[in-house]
This record gives C-alpha cells, sequence and structure tokens, in this order.
C-alpha cells in the first residue's frame, strides 16, 4: 500500500479526486493540499473528505502526514515548482501533463529525482489504452515488417463540445498534442530525429492562440509520421487518441483509442490490413487499470515491488515527449521550418 498526498483540488484534481484515486485500491489517501479554501471544502463536502487530511500548504502535508507519493495535478505552470519542492521534501511524484513548460526544468526535476533516489512519473494516461498497447506490442514483434510512414488525424469542434480554454498559449500543440506525440514514441518505439509544423487561428476563432496544425515528424528507423490536428474541425470527431494508420512493407495497421466515435464511451477498435490478404479485427485485451487509473497504478506498483514495467512514463522518458512539443510549437514560430530535435534537448 502506498500513501499518497494530493496537491491540486480545482476543476481537473477533483476530477482525480472523485474518478481515479478511489479505483486504485494500493493507494491510501492521507491527504489533501490546495491553497484555495473553497476547493478543499469542495472534497470534504461532495466525497466525503476528512476536513483533518485537507491542508492549505505542500509544507504543512508533510509536516502532518506520513505519504511517500506526491500526486501534482495542477494547472501546468504549477507543475515546475511544486514539483521541485515535492522531490526535495523526498517525495515519490507522479505529476500531470506537460509536467513542465521547458526541457530545461524538465531536466532539472529528472536530475533532482535521479538525486533524491525517487520516482518522477508523468501521466501520459494514453498509454493505458488496449489499442495503443496492441499497436506497440504489433510493431516490436515485427508485424507487417518496418513502417515507412504513419498517419494521425486528430478532430475536434472546441466551441460545440464544451470546450472553455480560449486564453490557453499553444492549446494544440502542448496541452492536446502531447498525447499523441507520446503514443508516437511509445508505439513506433522510436525517437523522432526532425521536424517541420504549421499552425493558424481559422477566422472568427474563439482561441487566442492557434488550434490548428499540421507537421510531419521523422523517427530514426525511417518512419515518417504525417500529424493532422485541429480544434476547430467541423468534419466527423475522432476519438480523443486521434486515428491511425501504420503503413508496413507487407500490411497497414489501423486503429483508434479513447472513446470510438462510432460507438460514444466504446472500446478500443484496431484493425489488420494485409497485402495480400483480408481486414481481420483484432479482439484487444481488457486493461485493469485503464487511463489516468493505469499511471496511478503504475506508479504505485514500481513504488511497491521495485519493478519499472514497459511502456512506464518517467521523467528522464518522457523529455523526449515534451521535446517534440517544443519542437512543434518552434517550427511553427519559424513559419514551417525543419528543426533537428538535438537542437530541442541539447
Amino acid at each position: 500500500m502506498v500513501k499518497a498526498i494530493q496537491i491540486g483540488l480545482g476543476h481537473w484534481g477533483f476530477s482525480w479526486s472523485k474518478e481515479v484515486i478511489p479505483k486504485v485500491p494500493t493507494v491510501e489517501m492521507v491527504g489533501y493540499v490546495d491553497t484555495n479554501p473553497e476547493a478543499t471544502q469542495r472534497v470534504q463536502a461532495d466525497l466525503g473528505i476528512d476536513p483533518k487530511l485537507c491542508f492549505s500548504s505542500l509544507e504543512d502535508a508533510a509536516k502532518h502526514s506520513d505519504a511517500t507519493l506526491a500526486l501534482c495535478t495542477l494547472r501546468t505552470e504549477a507543475h515546475y515548482p511544486v514539483v521541485k519542492r515535492c522531490l526535495e521534501l523526498g517525495y515519490n511524484v507522479l505529476v500531470e501533463k506537460p509536467f513542465t513548460t521547458t526541457i530545461a526544468q524538465g531536466k532539472e526535476l529528472v536530475a533532482l529525482a535521479k538525486a533524491q533516489d525517487r520516482v518522477l512519473m508523468v501521466s501520459q494516461n494514453y498509454r493505458h489504452q488496449p489499442a495503443p498497447i496492441a499497436a506497440a506490442d504489433l510493431v516490436a514483434e515485427g508485424k507487417f515488417g518496418a513502417f515507412n510512414m504513419v498517419s494521425v488525424d486528430f478532430r475536434r469542434h472546441g466551441p460545440s463540445q464544451g470546450y472553455r480554454y480560449w486564453d490557453m498559449p499553444d492549446p494544440l500543440l502542448a496541452d492536446m498534442s502531447i498525447h499523441h506525440f507520446d503514443l508516437m514514441r511509445f508505439v513506433l518505439g522510436d525517437e523522432p530525429v526532425r521536424l517541420s509544423c504549421r499552425t493558424w487561428n481559422p477566422p472568427g476563432s474563439p482561441f487566442r492562440f492557434d488550434p490548428s496544425g499540421v507537421a510531419t515528424i521523422e523517427f530514426s528507423k525511417g518512419t515518417v509520421v504525417s500529424y493532422r490536428a485541429s480544434w476547430l474541425n467541423s468534419g466527423l470527431v475522432t476519438p480523443w487518441a486521434g486515428e491511425w494508420v501504420m503503413d508496413g512493407a507487407e500490411g497497414q495497421i489501423a486503429w483508434s483509442s479513447r472513446d470510438h466515435f462510432r460507438d460514444k464511451k466504446g472500446p478500443d477498435v484496431l484493425n489488420l490490413l494485409p497485402l495480400d490478404g483480408k481486414p481481420e479485427k483484432v479482439k484487444l485485451r481488457d486493461v485493469k487499470f485503464p487511463d489516468r487509473t493505469g499511471t496511478l497504478n503504475a506508479i504505485a506498483e514500481v513504488l511497491d515491488t521495485g519493478a519499472v514495467p514497459r511502456g512506464f512514463s518517467s521523467g528522464a522518458d518522457n523529455l523526449g515527449s515534451l521535446a517534440l512539443v517544443q519542437g512543434t510549437i518552434l517550427s511553427a514560430s519559424r513559419g514551417g521550418d525543419w528543426v533537428e530535435l538535438n537542437e530541442i534537448l541539447g
């Protein structure tokens, strides 16, 4: 059993408190932290949390609880200072994505976690779904040979679907696309080397910053990913993880994940399209702890057993996904110029 505190009880943090944490039985909550008294009062009133477990500061929680894990579910700009302080206080940390706003900050936190001999994990929850897990397994076993081209499409219409973060910087690349970028690395089992990206803000858009973009990303083994994504697309809605077509020498793997548009809240879908055969719908294995419960369960298992599972999104590993965010933003600012990932990672 891992004892934990949660820091950040706002809109998304409350969702963690209500919908995620109770579903992971190996985690015992011993503290909830937020500087806003209304946030702590809400978890007390709505979730029945003991007021004795609610604190207004991290230092206060550290003095009055024996947690070993800090779950950081705050706004992005607060991730770096809060995670840094948690590591300094000796906590292992699970933090929401993106775990920092710059590569330099990410590297600093990774180094601090190593120096403190603590586990730092980023909640890349899309990895904990049946279709991407199956796709990663198929790629690893060499199904259909080398993959030369992958297309990923994400389509949502924010104004008609309850989106409300109109002033968020880089609402596509930093907040949404990081999920897709992380899945590219996870599924392909490879790292990107260079990319080109263009973004734009359509006329009449409620967004302050660009909600639409396209990118071409080259990976070290030769795979080229064509990525198209938009928060202002009026077409057929895609699942949150997007629609993927992975083209190999002997066939294609087509898959989608997280709320398939044909079956709302329905299952992930993966189909094999062999070059010389009939299409085959693959029966996907159930994931005992899907999505965000998967990330919380994963770090709890690591802390309990010391064994690091395949696909574990450590802070060190997640630097590669953060680099894709920073690289696409940089390329877009340069009008689509090619950016080498080494330039970003340093």
